[in-house]
Order: structure tokens, then C-alpha cells, then sequence
């Protein structure tokens, strides 16, 4: 039986409509016994999650030994602290393993994102057409830190802090069901957040929280290809808008939303544009329920993922366990079902938020037949530049097509996750991804 923490059950007809009714007296909680984005300050009864510190500390984390390692044989006595997706490589392969670690509760975030988290409190609500399809009132921190609803709580998760700009290189490697490797994209990302531009307000930052240029300089026959999304924070009011330049091509051409199922080309047929940091894009295609808030064993402070070599992660089947850490930390648990009259290739999504951080650290998917499909991991990872823990490399499990993808991967790479200041708007414009093109 499942041990839930705070199960909230509400009806999907209220999912749909429901307003942030968090009255001034409730938000006083982020000042008292929630942290200033919404988890809870306390660690747990056991000792085993620590209390969260406004001003914690990862340092030696790399002398830590694991205090449990999960293997076949002992999985099913913590299998209400794993995912769908982790039980079904435990029974798969006798190799698979988790080292869980000491937690710690690193996850921070400058004072002017608590403050506006704290305003977004009681001012964030749906927007027009309905919470799924966007937000109203919120910028510059998590917009509904006391959700009431699933819908709520996956716009904290699309809205969590990244800081307001950063640049990166970045590959996508995957692996084929007979254990082959190979490395399918590279790609240098220039990546804004006007949502969290220092100084924004609800009205300031143009209707897009997110905007993206993406310039292929690997493989060869891509060279020279790129795309430009912005992403809307109200679909009813804003498109979505997306540019792909083509290598040979002196233009960009409209291309299909960088969301909901369309594959992704550059992934090898093992993922779809709405799997992006385990979720990405609209919201519209699904009813979200909150599940409730539970303890649960994730991929955390996964640092040194990020340096070791490529060919030593990817196992045949698997990660290799030895570069992933594991701790317990409290997440919350949201399920997705096809909303009526929706259409998707993925019929049923359960994701795992990280409560200090509301970032997506597990994702289980169900085929149209309930048959498990793909699960997927993030690897989160800190950011002392920012300061703020973040969704690092991911890793997506197909179990129907057999191999995996190890995606957002700066293992190796001359330019790994930099934080920069805001760049200039013409910067995401279709006319300057043709000028800026690898050729």
C-alpha cells in the first residue's frame, strides 16, 4: 500500500478552472514552515531528509559512501520510493543498480526569486481559457508555491528557476537496442528566460517565458541546421513559434510547435519534443491531478555525471550505475491522462517534482494500451553561479523499441552549462539564427 504525505484529491473540473486562492494569511507559510518556493522546511520523522537551509552546502559531498545500494534482489523492499520506469530496469536487468547517498537539501535561489515567488503567491492565476492552457499574474519566481491542483503544480515545474539566460554545448547520445552507441546531435544552445529577467512583471516580459536557439555542428550531414522557440506562457493569447533553418538554406522556415509529441529529429526516434527536461511545452493535450507529496529515492547532486566520459555512462542497456548518486528527498506526484478530445501517442504521464526545486526529476509513460512505454531521469545537478539546483543530462528509457538516450549532455564539452546575463531580443529572431548557422 502507498504511503502518500498531504494527499489533496480534487476533481478535474476544478483542475481545469481553478484560480489561486491562496489568501495573504497562507502565503504567509513560505515565510515559517515552507521554504520561500513551497517545500517543507522540516526534514522528516526519520532523520533520513534533512531540514532545508537558506544557505546550504554541497561541499564533500565526493568522500560520501552509499548508505543503501538497491539491486534485484532488494528493490521490492523500497518500492514505494521508486518509479514505475526504475522498477521495471530493476526486473530487467540484474545488473541495474541505485547508490543512495546522505540527502542534502542544496537547492537555493536569489532573494528577489523568493520575493517574487512570495508576490505570485496570491496574485498567479489561470488565464483566460483555463489554467491548461496558460498563467495570468506571475513572473519572475514559482507561480503557484502552494498548489491546489496538478495544472499548478506543472507550471512550477515549467516555470522553475534556471536563472535568466545561460549558453551551453550540448549532445544527445543514444543508445540502439543491440547495445550499439553512437552520438546522433551536438549543438550549441543560447538560451533566455524572459520570465525571470531581473526586474520582470506580470506584463513586462512579451507573453514567451522561454526562448531557445539551437545551431547543429554535429553530424556531419547536419551541420549548418538549426531552430528557434519561444514558448508561450498562455496558449489562448500567444502561439506557440518555432523557426527550423535547414544546413544549404539561407532562411528559416515555420516549423511544427517545439512541443507536445512530435518527434524529435535530432534524438533518434527515442524521444518527442514534449520530453524535454521530462516535460516541456503545452499543457492543453492532458488532465493533470496532484497526487500528493511523497519521499522518494531520485538522481541528485549528480555532478560529477557531467564530467566523466561519455562511453564509460552508457552501458549497453543501462547507465552505468557507478556514476549516478541517489538520495531520498520529498517530491511531488502528478499524473497526466488524455484530456477529452485530445490526441497524443503517450496516453498516460505520471511525473515526480522535486519539492525544493519543482523541477520534473522522474517521468513514467504508458502507451494507449497501459502497457509502461518510456521512463524517464533527470540528473539534477547544482549551479553555484546561480545559485539554484537544475535538471542536468537526462537519461529516456524506450522499453517497446528496446535502448536509451542520454540527452542535455555536457560530458567533455569546451563550454558546459555558463550563466550570462540576458541577451538581445534580435538574438531569437528567424533572421538571426540564418546569419549565426554553423556552415
Amino acid at each position: 500500500m502507498r504511503v502518500w504525505l498531504n494527499l489533496i484529491v480534487l476533481a478535474a473540473a476544478a483542475c481545469a478552472a481553478a484560480r489561486a486562492e491562496v489568501s495573504a494569511t497562507e502565503a504567509q507559510a513560505l515565510k515559517s514552515e515552507l521554504t520561500p518556493l513551497g517545500a517543507e522546511r522540516a526534514g522528516n520523522a526519520a532523520g533520513t531528509i534533512p531540514a532545508w537551509s537558506a544557505t546550504p552546502s554541497a561541499a564533500g559531498l565526493t568522500q560520501e559512501k552509499p548508505v543503501l545500494v538497491l539491486t534485484q534482489r532488494n528493490f521490492r523492499e523500497h518500492a514505494d520510493q521508486l518509479p514505475e520506469g526504475a522498477k521495471a530496469l530493476f526486473a530487467k536487468y540484474a545488473d541495474y543498480r541505485m547508490d543512495v547517498y546522505p540527502s542534502h537539501r542544496t537547492a537555493t535561489a536569489p532573494q528577489w526569486v523568493y520575493d517574487n515567488t512570495y508576490r505570485n503567491a496570491t496574485r498567479a492565476h489561470a488565464a483566460s481559457e483555463g489554467i491548461a492552457y496558460g498563467v495570468d499574474g506571475a513572473a519572475g519566481g514559482i507561480p503557484f508555491p502552494i498548489p491546489k491542483n496538478g495544472f499548478e503544480a506543472m507550471w512550477n515545474h515549467l516555470l522553475a528557476f534556471w536563472g535568466p539566460a545561460r549558453e551551453l554545448h550540448v549532445c544527445t547520445y543514444v543508445v540502439a537496442a543491440d547495445g550499439t552507441m553512437e552520438k546522433a546531435s551536438s549543438y550549441r544552445e543560447t538560451a533566455d528566460f524572459p520570465y525571470y529577467y531581473r526586474d520582470a512583471t506580470p506584463q513586462s516580459f512579451g507573453g514567451y517565458y522561454f526562448k531557445t536557439l539551437h545551431l547543429q555542428d554535429a553530424p556531419p550531414d547536419r551541420v549548418g541546421q538549426g531552430y528557434l522557440n519561444w514558448q508561450p506562457i498562455d496558449i489562448a493569447r500567444y502561439p506557440f513559434a518555432a523557426w527550423r533553418l535547414l544546413a544549404g538554406e539561407h532562411r528559416a522556415r515555420k516549423a511544427p510547435s517545439i512541443s507536445y509529441d512530435v518527434p524529435d529529429p535530432d534524438a533518434g526516434g527515442f524521444e518527442s519534443l514534449d520530453e524535454y527536461y521530462l516535460f516541456f511545452g503545452g499543457l492543453d493535450h492532458y488532465d493533470f491531478k496532484l497526487l500528493g507529496k511523497k519521499e522518494m529515492i531520485v538522481p541528485y547532486h549528480n555532478e560529477r555525471l557531467t564530467t566523466r566520459p561519455v562511453r564509460e555512462i552508457m552501458g549497453p542497456h543501462h547507465a552505468n550505475p557507478d556514476d549516478i548518486r541517489y538520495e531520498l528527498h520529498r517530491v511531488w506526484v502528478v499524473e497526466g491522462t488524455l484530456a477529452k478530445g485530445q490526441n497524443d501517442i503517450v496516453a498516460r504521464r505520471r511525473l515526480y517534482l522535486d519539492e525544493d526545486t519543482w523541477m520534473a526529476v522522474y517521468s513514467d509513460a504508458w502507451d494507449a494500451q497501459g502497457v509502461l512505454w518510456k521512463f524517464g531521469q533527470a540528473s539534477m545537478v547544482q549551479i553555484p553561479e546561480l545559485p539554484a539546483v537544475v535538471i542536468g543530462p537526462q537519461f529516456v528509457y524506450d522499453f517497446e523499441l528496446g535502448g536509451y538516450l542520454y540527452g542535455f549532455a555536457w560530458n567533455g564539452e569546451p563550454q558546459g552549462y555558463k550563466v550570462t546575463a540576458p541577451h538581445p531580443a534580435s538574438l531569437f529572431m528567424p533572421e538571426s539564427m540564418a546569419v549565426r548557422a554553423v556552415r
